[in-house]
């Protein structure tokens, strides 16, 4: 298969496209034939380095995190689900790969893409909305009626973040250029802060929580 690939660390390096073996499907495992996958800033930071003290890749390396494709290949202790099954998935750290033609996946990790999405759609999800989920519901248990201040909320984790935390119920505070407001807005932000000429320091007070991604 085809797949875009790095050798060693480096910030400005081009990515190599490289005919390599498709995956080996575990019993565990989906194959996916990628139908789209997005690009985050994680792995940007991979590839130049930054990361490799905390997540120490072997090379070479196909970068890549977040999928969105069609299962093709089952393996034998798959339960949830079968060949043609429209999926979206973050692939788990040590296991990515999604700048491919095909991907190996837990099926722990992986859902059923939403029939109104397109697969476009649904691959610019899972790692963004994991961050959010896992930082105001798992790690900090929003509640209804809190105040939560949401650093670059035109971001891709804050974009989803202010959406969650609306549903919860809280108060949501961002910083943004003002160019951004009308769609923060759209999405339930209370509090816009234009960080070009504001400081959110002097204009917030009493918050229970900030997310900065």
């Amino acid at each position: 298969m085809k797949a875009f690939s790095i050798s060693r660390y480096k910030k400005e390096s081009d990515l190599k496209l490289l005919n390599i073996p498709e995956p080996i499907v575990k019993e565990d495992e989906v194959l996916i034939e990628i139908h789209a996958a997005s690009v985050n800033l994680l792995d940007s930071k991979i590839k130049s380095g930054e990361f490799k003290l905390i997540l120490p890749y072997k090379m070479p390396l196909v970068l890549g995190h977040d999928v969105a494709g069609v299962i093709i290949k089952v393996g034998s202790r798959v339960n949830n689900f079968k060949v043609g099954d429209e999926i979206y998935s973050r692939a788990s750290d040590f296991h990515i790969g999604t700048f491919a033609e095909f991907i190996s996946i837990n099926e722990k990790d992986v859902a059923l893409k939403p029939k109104n999405l397109t697969m476009e759609e649904a691959a610019s999800i899972p790692l963004v909305g994991l961050t959010a989920w896992q930082a105001l519901v798992e790690k900090y248990n929003l509640q209804k009626g809190q105040k939560v201040f949401i650093q670059a909320g035109s971001g891709g984790v804050g974009t989803f973040a202010i959406q969650l935390a609306k549903y919860l119920g809280a108060t949501v505070a961002t910083t943004a250029s003002e160019k951004s407001f009308d769609l923060l807005k759209n999405l339930g932000a209370d509090v816009l802060i234009d960080y070009k000429t504001q400081n959110f320091e002097d204009l917030l007070i009493d918050y229970d929580f900030v997310l900065n991604s």
